[in-house]
Parts: structure tokens; sequence; C-alpha cells
């Protein structure tokens, strides 16, 4: 197990060498204490897992020797969340983190007509996910989509099953009935008031599913965690 993973998004297969930027080389000296040939895990966020030398232990320059690269594999399925950002911000970002522990690959922050908070700090959000990604020691950093409104996600064509999960009371189906092994999946969770029914209404017209997550109402974060663990559970027992 590595204790410590590190990121850098400009590295690939042929990389031999390579530099730290200023922040991150202060934090790997001063802060952490390396020195010369300690050795040092990176990431590039694509799946690759670099084993590095420190060569140059300065706090203004960090340069490590690649001494090895392991490739994960992808997942056979990818998982794209829309979610309508909450109003408490700090509830978004706790979904962000443990969606990405869980292993999520793509999130979309929706506008809805019954949103409370229609604008978010995407530059904050990034340094969330990709914290969570280095804390559990994964290799892909999850894509993290620009603000978009319902309607214009709808019109997007997404690979895979396309879900809606609503509050609504209409015949809904439960993830286990409808998921299929490694099939890819997005799915819609809507803000602290659900969606609108013009929004279902349009999403079903766009082949999206009705689902239920269970028989509580959940807030927005939990639904979404909720979905986003059944998806990844669901899959790693067939895989």
């Amino acid at each position: 197990l590595i204790m410590q993973l590190f990121y850098n998004p400009d590295i690939d297969e042929s990389t031999e060498s390579f530099s730290f930027d200023k922040e991150e080389s202060r934090h790997i000296i001063k802060v952490l204490r390396k020195k010369d040939s300690d050795i040092l895990h990176v990431t590039n966020g694509s799946g690759l897992l670099f084993e590095t030398e420190i060569t140059l232990a300065s706090d203004n320059k960090c340069i490590v020797q690649v001494l090895s690269i392991k490739k994960t594999d992808e997942p056979k399925f990818r998982l794209h969340l829309a979610v309508a950002p909450t109003k408490m911000n700090d509830r978004f970002e706790w979904f962000l983190e443990k969606a990405t522990e869980i292993g999520i690959q793509e999130i979309t922050p929706i506008i809805c007509d019954r949103s409370e908070r229609k604008v978010v700090n995407l530059e904050r959000f990034e340094k969330i996910i990709l914290s969570a990604m280095k804390q559990s020691n994964e290799t892909y950093l999850p894509k993290l989509n620009e603000a978009i409104s319902f309607k214009e996600f709808i019109k997007q064509k997404n690979e895979g099953l396309q879900l809606i999960a609503h509050c609504e009371e209409t015949d809904k189906k439960s993830l286990k009935e409808i998921l299929k092994p490694n099939e890819s999946v997005t799915m819609l969770i809507g803000p602290e008031g659900d969606f609108s029914e013009k929004e279902i209404a349009l999403a079903l017209e766009n082949n999206y599913q009705p689902v239920t997550l269970g028989n509580t109402r959940l807030r927005t974060e939990t639904a979404a965690i909720v979905a986003c663990h059944s998806v990844v559970f669901f899959n790693e027992s067939f895989n």
C-alpha cells in the first residue's frame, strides 16, 4: 500500500525524470522532510503509477527520476453523475470527496428549476477531487465538468444507461432491476426540492429511465453517494 501519492498530469510512459512545481517541491522537502534518494509514488491521473527517486531535494525544485511505471486497468464501465449543487457548499464538497474515493469517473453539476445554488467554484471542487484521489491511492482522476443547465445536459448524448432518480410517486424501478454488468451509467440527481414535473417529463422524453434509490427520502448529496456506491458495488461483484 502506498502511504502517500503525488500528482503530476504532465508525465507519461516516455517520462524519465521530472521536477515538481515550486509549491509541491516546498511541501515535499520542507513539510514532509524528504531528501535525496527517497522514493516517491506519483500518478498522472490517467491510470499510470510511477515509482520515482529524488535526485535533487531542493525546496524550489524537487527533481525525481522514474524507476518504474505501472498501468492500472481502466474500469469496465463509466459512471457519470449529474448532480444539482446543494444550498450548503460543504455538502456538495463532501459528495465530491466520497464519490472520488468510491470510484466515480465523471461529475457534472446541473442547475435545475428548483436549484437553490446556481453558481459553483469549480477550482475548489477540482482541488477536493484531486486530494481525494491521492488520499485513496487512485490513479484515475475523475473528470469534473462545468456547471450546465438541466435542459442543456439532457440534450447531450451519453453512453450506456440514462437514469433519473426522483421522488415523484410514479412507476420507478430499483437500480438492481435495471443495472447490467459493465454497462456505463449516466444518472441525474436533483436539488433539495427535487426535479420539477417538467424536468422529469423532459428526461423521460429523452430516454432517461426513472429509478428509486430506496424507500426513504434522501438529501441530494446522500442520494448521489447511494447511487455511486450502488453502481460500483453492483459491478464489483461481476469483475
